[in-house]
């Protein structure tokens, strides 16, 4: 039981790497940059969480579902799992919504930029 929401949260990431990988979203469009937007999210949530901790606003939560490790105190090793698939989803959610927007099904581009080079001209 100690490890349950640990484990969920594994479950979670490892959907989201699924996700990303069938539909390219984040890290199998472009590896290098989602590797630094998400080191950067990171950093921030665990600097948002540091400075909550430091004044007092944030605590641990203690259930019998938690492994019971901390990186720091009142900063347990799940919360910096937790903070990877909130950045991750997020990152997932633009990429989806970035594509869907734009009406690519694909690498090629949107249909309109498709049927404009199709013309050889600019669309007009």
């Amino acid at each position: 039981m100690a490890v349950l929401y640990l484990a969920s949260l594994a479950v979670a990431l490892t959907g989201m790497v699924m996700l990303d990988r069938r539909f390219r979203l984040f890290f199998w469009r472009d590896a290098r940059r989602a590797a630094i937007v998400l080191l950067a999210g990171l950093a921030f949530f665990v600097a948002w969480d540091l400075s909550g901790i430091g004044l007092g606003i944030f605590f641990r939560g203690e259930t019998s579902f938690m492994t019971g490790l901390v990186l720091a105190p009142e900063f347990p090793l799940e919360e910096l799992f937790f903070l990877t698939l909130l950045c991750y989803l997020t990152m997932n959610l633009f990429g989806f919504l970035s594509r869907w927007s734009t009406g690519s099904s694909g690498s090629t581009g949107s249909s309109a930029a498709v049927s404009r080079r199709g013309t050889g001209g600019a669309a007009r």
